[in-house]
């Protein structure tokens, strides 16, 4: 089975054929897509798009780069929603949240502070609630880290992992599972094609992150974790679907000499492990247990 754990399936780029998207993805196998929210203003809309088709799962959260304009009130309407949201299945994580230390304008001393504490409180929200986490690590791991050895029994996802054999192994034995999309496609991106290879396959997921990090045969990828925010520029660069998590998903087996069957199968089972409500509404999903060939 396949399940995308990472999709902005809200986000504007969709707005014109978002059912067809689905459609495609379904098409192509795809049976749970988790939809991260990225700031207040899409909590609601992450939720209804889970709820309106089979295999539709989320998590709220307020993403680094959202947080320059988010107010201190956001944090406690995201400890609103999730705790009314406990009894929903299809919220399965807090995210996407975490940290981001490569954007210029959010490295300065006070921006820094303020995605550290937005970070700590909403790690401190998810140990409360019994929920992981959608983490956007992008050169911040060991910040990241930090903040987790401090909770140790969170777990959830490192999204569009990007780190070293060492740092996997870290975010690894604090119960995370890296997430693989896009990037990996790409002959270039040795460091993640290497983790690709190296890291044990139980300790992977897929993921898309679409409509950005297109693969290799869409053209060249946007800028990970851009949280929505992406200028009229951004508007020519190919758009990722979660139905590509299907080719996706056979680069990874090429890459590991496995074949895709088994790809599909431990991945699943991981993305079921590291977020356990998953299998609510992903499982589901899937009437049969099929292996569908990759697009």
């Amino acid at each position: 089975m396949l399940i995308d754990t990472h999709c902005h399936l809200d986000a504007a780029e969709f707005a014109d054929d978002r059912q067809q998207v689905i459609a495609r993805a379904a098409q192509a196998g795809v049976r749970g897509i988790v939809i991260p929210a990225v700031e207040r203003a899409n909590f609601s809309t992450v939720r209804d798009l889970a709820h309106s088709f089979q295999g539709g799962a989320y998590a709220l959260g307020i993403h680094p780069m959202c947080v320059p304009r988010a107010r201190d009130n956001d944090l406690a309407a995201l400890d609103d929603q999730v705790r009314d949201a406990l009894a929903d299945p299809r919220l399965v994580a807090i995210g996407e949240i975490g940290l981001d230390f490569f954007v210029p304008e959010l490295t300065s001393v006070p921006m820094r502070a303020k995605q550290e504490l937005f970070y700590s409180a909403q790690l401190d929200l998810a140990q409360r609630y019994g929920l992981p986490v959608l983490l956007h690590v992008r050169r911040s791991q060991d910040a990241i880290l930090k903040h987790l050895r401090r909770r140790p029994r969170i777990g959830g996802i490192a999204h569009a992992f990007n780190g070293s054999f060492q740092q996997a192994k870290q975010f690894i034995a604090l119960g995370f599972a890296l997430g693989m999309g896009g990037a990996m496609t790409f002959t270039r991106a040795l460091q993640i094609r290497r983790l690709a290879e190296q890291v044990p396959l139980e300790s992977l997921v897929l993921e898309t992150d679409a409509p950005d990090i297109a693969p290799a045969w869409l053209g060249l990828p946007r800028s990970p974790g851009s949280a929505r925010t992406a200028d009229a520029s951004e508007s020519i660069r190919p758009r990722n679907e979660p139905s590509e998590v299907a080719r996706i998903a056979q680069v990874l087996a090429e890459l590991r000499d496995q074949s895709y069957v088994s790809i599909l199968d431990v991945t699943s089972e991981n993305a079921r492990r590291v977020l356990p409500r998953l299998g609510m509404a992903a499982t589901r999903a899937a009437a049969t247990k099929t292996h569908p060939s990759p697009m």
